[in-house]
């Protein structure tokens, strides 16, 4: 079996470091955001690391469980990876109800525009739930 392209590496890597971030420690997801870094949640746009932080510390649910379900990464022109994922997101206080009851599937296509150097990759930009950008 051949080995996996490198963007495909670094981006299911990254997926992989991100959401277990989000779900066990939000604060821990600065390291990965720059001041150049976006973030669109929910139609809403903010730009740089603490106006990224803000937001995400201030999320109502405290402790939630991303399922992922599918994901995508594809090299850019400018040498960076572009990561789409898809799948559940549950809060686990509330073991039994999803937290987008209604959809039941974490629709918000996250796209992740990795800046890669040789040794790390950031998160250039995150969209959430909207085809809007920063």
């Amino acid at each position: 079996m051949a080995e996996k392209p490198i963007w495909e590496q670094i981006g299911s890597g990254f997926v992989q470091h991100y959401y277990q971030q989000f779900d066990t420690d939000r604060v821990k997801l600065a390291d990965l955001y720059t001041d150049a870094s976006c973030l669109t949640w929910e139609g809403e746009g903010f730009q740089g690391k603490t106006a990224i932080m803000t937001k995400l510390s201030s999320l109502p649910f405290q402790s939630i469980q991303h399922s992922i379900t599918a994901q995508d990464h594809h090299p850019t022109p400018d040498s960076c990876v572009m990561s789409m994922v898809m799948g559940q997101l549950k809060d686990i206080q509330n073991v039994d109800e999803f937290v987008f009851p209604s959809e039941q599937i974490w629709r918000d296509l996250a796209l992740h525009h990795l800046l890669t150097n040789r040794s790390s990759a950031v998160n250039g930009c995150r969209h959430n739930k909207s085809p809007n950008s920063c």
